[in-house]
């Protein structure tokens, strides 16, 4: 930190089984540049250190230490991944340094009694399974339901969230859950055996490599259960490019974005704001993807942080205005969805809206649900 400097730090995945998601933080780069470009936050220039931990929490430990005790960053910054960030809380709530918008949902980024520096962004994945669950149930009370999850905090939420809905509805089973590793090259068998099952419908709880397999095998299987594809996964082009065109599945999705593949969005001034500057900082690089909308709308989330920060930019103010986000509506988000944030609320996100897949996109399905 310098009187014209603001570092910040980050872990990503560059490498590795969640690579896709390497992009959220080469858009925010790109972002804090034009951002500088422009004279920065109240005279001060952004510096994004981050740093490449290939979605292992070992190796996310040691960058981080480096981020700390060598840069010296003011704090953290949308690091990717549960299981890598978790790795991570202790030492940051130890030193009281601030965790903010944690690119992953997992249910204890809101356990503010235990983790006060750290903060989620999007919708816990508990809460998003949960919204599944009900959906599910609404559609069909006698549903026989399969989960297949990662096996970790990502997954194991998702789990609980199903679970804290079938539990008290007795005429839904969760017939069969299954789990996966990371470092498993396909979920081959593990679709046999959903298969097997014989669910009405399966909540999949993957990152895009790993659900992209799933669905493909949907089409090469002709099987055709109703499927809920947690949004991190969904909106990433590579999971659904094998169902292009087919609108007879009854694949489901939740978002709190813009659908930036629906023509009728592509007008939006918010949007073309971002299109242009895509093609100006990021050129080449997919647009129609999750992993920039979703970096350019943290990144814009932080802006509003230190900007009310003014000079004050110690550790312990950080943190407490990140802590009063009021009504704060990003242009990228789906109408109606604003971030607020108390003290003792740390999930600045707690609306999604459900999607059904047409074939080319993912259209909204009923009415914004709250998951506070």
């Amino acid at each position: 930190m310098s009187e014209n400097q603001i570092k910040v730090g980050q872990t990503t995945s560059y490498s590795g089984p969640a690579s896709q998601y390497g992009l959220i933080g080469k858009v925010q780069d790109a972002y804090f540049r034009m951002l500088n470009e422009k004279g920065g936050i109240n005279g001060r220039k952004i510096e994004l250190l981050s740093r490449d931990d290939a979605y292992s929490p070992p190796k996310s430990v040691e960058q981080l230490r480096k981020l700390v005790e060598d840069d010296e960053i003011a704090f953290m910054f949308n690091s990717f991944g549960g299981p890598t960030n978790a790795a991570q809380a202790k030492y940051l709530n130890r030193q009281k340094i601030p965790q903010l918008f944690v690119a992953t949902g997992a249910h204890y980024w809101g356990d503010v009694k235990d983790y006060p520096w750290s903060m989620g962004w999007q919708p816990s994945f508990r809460s998003e399974a949960r919204a599944f669950a009900r959906d599910a149930i609404d559609k069909n009370p006698a549903a026989r339901i399969a989960v297949l999850y990662q096996n970790d905090d990502f997954g194991k939420d998702y789990l609980l969230g199903v679970k804290d809905v079938l539990d008290k509805q007795n005429s839904a089973k969760l017939i069969s859950e299954f789990s996966y590793e990371t470092s498993a090259p396909t979920i081959e068998s593990q679709f046999v055996n959903v298969r097997a099952a014989s669910p009405d419908a399966v909540i999949l709880a993957a990152i895009p490599k790993f659900a992209a397999q799933f669905v493909r095998k949907l089409v090469e299987m002709n099987w055709s259960p109703t499927v809920y594809v947690t949004g991190g996964a969904s909106l990433v082009p590579v999971t659904t490019e094998t169902v292009k065109g087919r609108s007879d599945l009854s694949l489901y999705t939740a978002t709190f974005f813009k659908d930036w593949n629906d023509p009728k969005w592509r007008e939006d001034p918010s949007l073309a704001e971002y299109f242009d500057f895509m093609r100006k900082y990021m050129p080449g690089v997919q647009d129609n993807d999750f992993a920039p909308v979703y970096g350019y709308s943290v990144a814009q989330t932080v802006v509003d942080v230190l900007t009310r920060c003014g000079d004050d930019l110690s550790r312990g103010n950080i943190m407490k205005q990140a802590s009063d986000i009021r009504d704060l509506a990003l242009p990228l988000l789906a109408p109606g969805i604003v971030l607020n944030t108390a003290p003792d609320d740390h999930f600045p996100i707690e609306q999604i809206q459900l999607g059904k897949w047409d074939g080319s996109t993912w259209r909204p399905a009923g009415a914004l649900i709250s998951v506070r």
